[in-house]
């Protein structure tokens, strides 16, 4: 079947112009999903020698702040590598996969010698719903 429009759910992660601080993903709570992704889209990267490290942090309860761990290697399908990205990747698209068992998670973005804006946003892609078709538009 060539149907994903009620197979996959989005949730926005971040929408953003980074300066040189971490950009912190809003949490996406994980039930009733089996599966999960982090969609990056760069668009205008200036600054000449910046980086963007992507990394993941899982959570229990969702009670950020304390609780929360790094996401294991064990615990990524792709490579949290492969997902960050340099000032020349401009207008390109990464993921990064989380196959753990917490229910919470959320993404960063850590830039380093980046003094412009870079226009970053990210996407949460849930699949494999316990309930479909999923709500259209996406809430």
């Amino acid at each position: 079947m060539r149907d994903l429009l009620n197979r996959l759910h989005f949730r926005q992660a971040f929408f953003t112009a980074a300066a040189d601080n971490t950009v912190s993903s809003g949490t996406c709570d994980l039930q009733g999903y089996d599966s999960v992704m982090l969609l990056v889209n760069t668009g205008s990267l200036a600054d000449a020698d910046a980086t963007f490290a992507v990394t993941m942090k899982e959570s229990a309860t969702g009670a950020w702040g304390g609780e929360e761990t790094d996401v294991a290697a064990a615990d990524i399908l792709g490579s949290l590598a492969l997902a960050s990205f340099l000032f020349s990747d401009d207008n390109k698209c990464f993921k990064v996969g989380y196959r753990g068992a917490k229910r919470y998670i959320k993404a960063l973005v850590t830039p380093s010698n980046n003094a412009s804006a870079a226009n970053i946003c990210g996407t949460w892609v849930l699949g494999a719903p316990h309930d479909s078709p999923t709500p259209n538009p996406p809430q």
